[in-house]
């Protein structure tokens, strides 16, 4: 596969967790030494459709910037940078919003999901969020995009909108590709119908990458899982216990039969203690560098304003002929 250009964003929610590394960053650092041409984005815009205190969004942006570079991102091979230090982004996001249909975005299943985790009073910017991610997109025409499962949607509503603006105003967007992450999704150690997740009201349910090793112990000693002792895998009949298997196979590299013929012999209890071990084993290191770099905010900031300018510098002429397709200039 010939990767012209990567874009993927990660919300700014402060230290991220186990299913953030396994599903995408671990997958970032991979792909920066794939392609030539990667833009990674601290999304502080799209972090605004769920309210914020501004003191907490600003940590947020910092934590989340130690942690992706703690984790093995590097500026040097990748842009990294906060989104709205680039206005085009959003100026995009108007005109392809003018280019959008309300139902097509009504439809969208977070929409749904968090129109009503809000009482039904969603927001305009929670609705059209998903048109400000094709502009994060297509500002840099990028031929690809990493995504989760649960982002497919909005990666279709992208290729879609690029589709509409080509027919439009003439080829101009190259049509952006999934790059669909290898790791199965990661899910809550309490409930493992539902993916791991920051705010899971349950604080056992959630690995984060900072947590100590007594704490990473007690979640996966606690972890929900049958009353089968074997070590198995089948996600739809043993939910729990495959979570595990997933984990350990993801933090070692490891494949799942291979994970399961290690596992041989042990009970769930046992089995939990080794996967609890390899995750401690896996974050030891990230969260000693995720502690020093955020010492020095200074440092974090001027990475992601440095990554802005290289950002701004590549989107400057993509924009200005935007502009002049759609008759600003």
């Amino acid at each position: 596969m010939v990767m012209d250009r990567i874009f993927s964003g990660i919300q700014p929610t402060g230290t991220p967790h186990l299913g953030n590394y396994l599903g995408a960053i671990q997958n970032w650092v991979n792909l920066q030494e794939e392609c030539s041409s990667v833009l990674y984005s601290i999304m502080d815009m799209h972090s605004l459709t769920m309210p914020k205190e501004p003191a907490v969004l600003r940590q947020n942006i910092l934590d989340t910037t130690a942690a992706v570079l703690a984790c093995g991102i590097d500026p040097k091979k990748c842009f990294l940078f906060r989104q709205s230090l680039v206005p085009e982004h959003a100026e995009l996001a108007w005109i392809l919003g003018c280019l959008t249909n309300v139902p097509r975005l009504l439809r969208l299943p977070q929409w749904k999901m968090k129109h009503a985790s809000q009482n039904n009073e969603g927001t305009v910017g929670l609705l059209t969020y998903p048109v400000l991610q094709a502009a994060d997109i297509l500002l840099y025409k990028s031929t690809h995009v990493p995504v989760g499962e649960d982002q497919v949607l909005h990666l279709e509503l992208s290729q879609d909108i690029a589709q509409h603006f080509n027919k439009k105003y003439g080829e101009f967007f190259p049509v952006p590709k999934a790059i669909l992450s290898t790791t199965k999704k990661i899910k809550s150690l309490r409930d493992p119908t539902v993916k791991m997740s920051k705010s899971d009201p349950q604080k056992l349910a959630t690995v984060n990458i900072v947590d100590s090793p007594d704490e990473i112990v007690l979640k996966f000693r606690k972890a929900m899982t049958d009353f089968t002792s074997e070590v198995t895998y089948d996600p739809a009949g043993r939910p729990g216990v495959s979570n595990l298997v997933s984990i350990h196979a993801a933090v070692t590299g490891l494949s799942i039969k291979e994970v399961l013929h290690q596992s041989a012999g042990l009970d769930t209890a046992h089995y939990k203690m080794v996967v609890a071990e390899s995750v401690i084993q896996k974050f030891a290191p990230i969260r000693k560098e995720i502690k020093k770099l955020q010492e020095d905010k200074s440092h974090l900031i001027k990475v992601l304003e440095d990554g802005a300018e290289k950002a701004k510098e590549l989107a400057a002429p993509i924009y200005q002929e935007i502009r002049r397709l759609v008759g600003f200039q």
